[in-house]
Parts: structure tokens; C-alpha cells; sequence
């Protein structure tokens, strides 16, 4: 089954409750599940039971902390395209990109890079610090960056 299909399966699988669940969760992922439970009208043990479920089919694939830049200060903002060596797997890609706190996102891409990757850093010396040492990675051949001048919808 393609990875496409095994995510139209999951999808179609979730009943409300499960949505409902989701939401409340994404929303505030240090939630209890009494908490959660409150919200969705389940037990604190229905909705522990609802979320190792959903974790164990992959839907939920692991809890996280998403820091804010601008209260760290980090002001300078970059889009870098990575081109790596021939054979470098995406998840190769993602080990390497994962150490760096100053990563917000990255994704692959089509076209000539490899992956695209959004950079937040304190001033330019920072940032480029960041990523010179994103090109020391293995796998990386080389990368072209552009430095984001204002934010103009988002």
C-alpha cells in the first residue's frame, strides 16, 4: 500500500471522538488526560486507552516542544537549500538537521535541493555559524541560502 493510501486509511478510520481528541491535544500538548477528557467527554483511562491507541498506529507520532524564536531572540531569519551527495536518504537529512535547535522547519523538496530548511538565529554571524556547520554534515555537498528581509503574510 503506498504511503498515500496508508494515510487516506488512517484518515478514514478516525471517528469523531479521535478528532475531537486530536485537536484538543495539538492544541496543548502538556494537557492531562483528565483534562483532555473534560474537553471530549471521556475518562482520564478512556482517553490515555484513545491515545496509545492512535500512537501505536503511527497517527500520533510523538510529543514535542516548539519554542518561540522571538522571545529567545532569535531575530534573523533564513531559507537554506541543502543539496546533499547522491544516495543520502531523507532521514539521513532529518538526523543530521535534528541537532540544530535553530532549525524552525525543513522539508524535502523537488527540483535541484535536497531539502529546504527555515533557520532562525540571534544576528548573521550566528546564522551563518549555523550554517556552516549544517554544510560540515555528512551527506551535505553544499547550500545556497536566502536571508528573509520581512515578513509579509503569515
Amino acid at each position: 500500500m503506498s504511503s498515500s493510501r496508508a494515510h487516506e486509511t488512517v484518515g478514514a478510520d478516525l471517528d469523531e471522538t479521535d478528532r475531537l481528541l486530536l485537536a484538543r491535544l495539538g492544541a496543548d500538548g502538556r494537557a492531562s488526560y483528565a483534562e483532555i477528557g473534560l474537553q471530549v467527554n471521556l475518562s482520564a483511562t478512556a482517553v490515555r486507552r484513545r491515545i496509545d491507541r492512535l500512537r501505536a498506529r503511527g497517527v500520533v507520532r510523538g510529543f514535542t516542544v516548539v519554542l518561540d524564536p522571538s522571545v529567545l531572540g532569535w531575530q534573523t531569519e533564513a531559507f537554506v537549500e541543502v543539496y546533499c551527495r547522491e544516495r543520502t536518504a531523507p532521514e539521513e537529512i532529518l538526523a543530521s538537521l535534528r541537532q540544530f535547535p535553530e532549525v524552525v522547519a525543513a522539508w524535502t523538496v523537488t527540483g535541484d535541493p535536497d531539502a529546504l530548511v527555515h533557520l532562525r538565529a540571534v544576528d548573521m554571524r550566528h546564522l551563518e555559524a549555523v550554517i556552516e556547520r549544517i554544510r560540515r554534515e555528512p551527506g551535505v555537498q553544499r547550500s545556497r541560502s536566502s536571508v528573509v528581509l520581512s515578513q509579509l503574510i503569515g
